[in-house]
């Protein structure tokens, strides 16, 4: 049998609610909140800026596009169940440690933690080319960069006033952004011209290394998935909703993805999205001509992208609230204000901002590109080690893991998934894995520190023979 070390002293979502009972500042998110917490961190930078990164391969990443999209549902699909059976803030690190043990717990703890807090640099890096439409800030780094660490103040601010204003926050940021969307998506489909795609392979690249590729950068894309499962614990009826909030935010965030990006394919010539940073602004001044489709594009950008910033950095501050409170973090990270784990927020805001100063620092291109593949090495970590939890539910045979009814079709479910996070891993590239990795070990060192620091205690408060 594997160590599951202590047990949990979450009990379940009482936490959060007690929290919000105590403060007119925190309030639990229902369906439509938890769906748009969902889609609004899937939908986030990557719909309005990856058309133009993946461009260089050609029109073979809308196959990549079409895969991602079938891969994310899957995933979708067992983080629901795995929600349903236990709603418990923390999302696949509850998963890890209950199947796995404490190690594995934490290393889906730490990993997600990493994956946050860096997606919210590379969200911020992001925005600013947006930004750029509006005010010209990317024409000196220094400039840029105070933008990037601007964009990431203002979500933390509204995480600090507590989950109301989080939730507040979230819906009028979704709502917004399907507006530019939809008018791209639509409107494109009558300026469409088969000539702006561009050849089907662009790179030199084999087809399924082109696909490979193209889906390390669209992962970014899709990540967000578990938001719900994250932050269950701030839901109401959680066993309930946070699966129904998981699909329905994926599956309608995908419909936007594909039509969104085949829209601007169609209307942006190709030579010219290859080194677009704003492809839905250039879009819709083909559409419409002037400029100011293009601004108002911008402008719903800048708001979508804030609002995905709001919400990741809600999660940046869950998954360590859960491990601390089961002893795997350090405990600052266990304490809640007006519902908001305000250490993991201010710790994130802070990490972040230090990530997004060295890049520009360091001067190298492609910064959004090689945050983008970090964070999708580090999110594998969390999303194959709750889908190797879902498979040990369902081989082990665990009555109350486990619906005999469904079994078949979750075990399909989880197989897709975890060869979906497995293939997702090698189409990161060296670069990213290296990099990842060092992150990972650091966390080992960590987790080394923390639980001696649990056996000291425990050996202290034990009683005596």
């Amino acid at each position: 049998m594997h160590d599951t070390g202590t047990p949990p002293r979450q009990s379940g979502p009482a936490g959060g609610e007690q929290d919000a009972a105590r403060s007119k500042h925190a309030r639990r998110f229902g369906l439509p909140i938890a769906t748009c917490l969902v889609m609004g961190n899937i939908i986030g930078g990557g719909i309005f800026l990856l058309p133009a990164s993946v461009a260089p391969f050609g029109t073979i990443s809308l196959v990549a596009f079409a895969v991602l999209t079938a891969g994310a549902i899957a995933l979708a699909l067992v983080f629901g169940r795995l929600a349903e059976r236990d709603p418990r803030t923390g999302g696949p690190y509850v998963y890890a440690r209950e199947a796995f043990g404490d190690f594995a717990g934490f290393l889906a703890a730490w990993s997600y933690w990493i994956t946050t807090w860096v997606s919210n640099a590379a969200l911020a890096v992001a925005a600013v080319g947006y930004l750029d439409v509006l005010v010209p800030v990317d024409d000196h780094k220094w400039s840029a960069c105070l933008a990037a660490l601007v964009l990431q103040l203002l979500p933390a601010a509204a995480n600090f006033a507590g989950t109301r204003y989080v939730g507040a926050v979230q819906l009028v940021a979704t709502v917004l952004k399907f507006l530019p969307l939809l008018l791209v998506a639509v409107g494109g489909l009558f300026f469409f011209d088969s000539g702006n795609l561009g050849p089907f392979r662009a790179s030199d690249d084999s087809p399924v290394g082109a696909v490979s590729a193209a889906a390390a950068i669209l992962l970014f894309s899709y990540l967000g998935v578990e938001s719900a499962a994250v932050s269950a614990g701030e839901v109401r009826d959680p066993r309930r909703n946070v699966g129904r909030a998981t699909i329905l935010g994926t599956v309608g965030a995908a419909l936007v993805y594909l039509l969104g990006t085949l829209a601007v394919f169609g209307t942006v010539a190709h030579e010219k999205l290859v080194g677009s940073t704003a492809p839905f602004s250039d879009a819709v001044d083909v559409m419409f001509g002037g400029s100011w489709g293009g601004t108002a594009v911008a402008c719903a950008a800048l708001v979508s992208m804030v609002g995905a910033l709001n919400g990741w950095t809600l999660l940046s501050a869950q998954t360590p609230y859960a491990a601390a409170r089961d002893g795997l973090f350090p405990g600052a990270f266990g304490k809640k204000k007006r519902g908001v784990p305000t250490v993991g927020v201010l710790v994130t805001v802070v990490l972040a901002s230090l990530l997004t100063v060295y890049n520009y620092t360091a001067g190298s291109g492609g910064v959004f590109e090689s945050l983008v593949l970090i964070t999708t090495f580090t999110a594998t970590v969390p999303y194959l080690l709750a889908t190797a939890a879902q498979i040990y539910f369902l081989v082990s045979g665990r009555r109350e893991r486990v619906d005999r009814g469904r079994l078949v079709r979750d075990g399909v479910l989880v197989g897709v998934a975890f060869a979906f996070s497995m293939w997702l891993v090698g189409g990161s590239g060296y670069a990213a894995v290296y990099q990842g990795v060092l992150f990972l070990f650091v966390g080992v060192l960590v987790y080394a520190v923390m639980a001696a620091r649990r056996q000291r205690a425990a050996t202290v408060t034990a009683p005596e023979d």
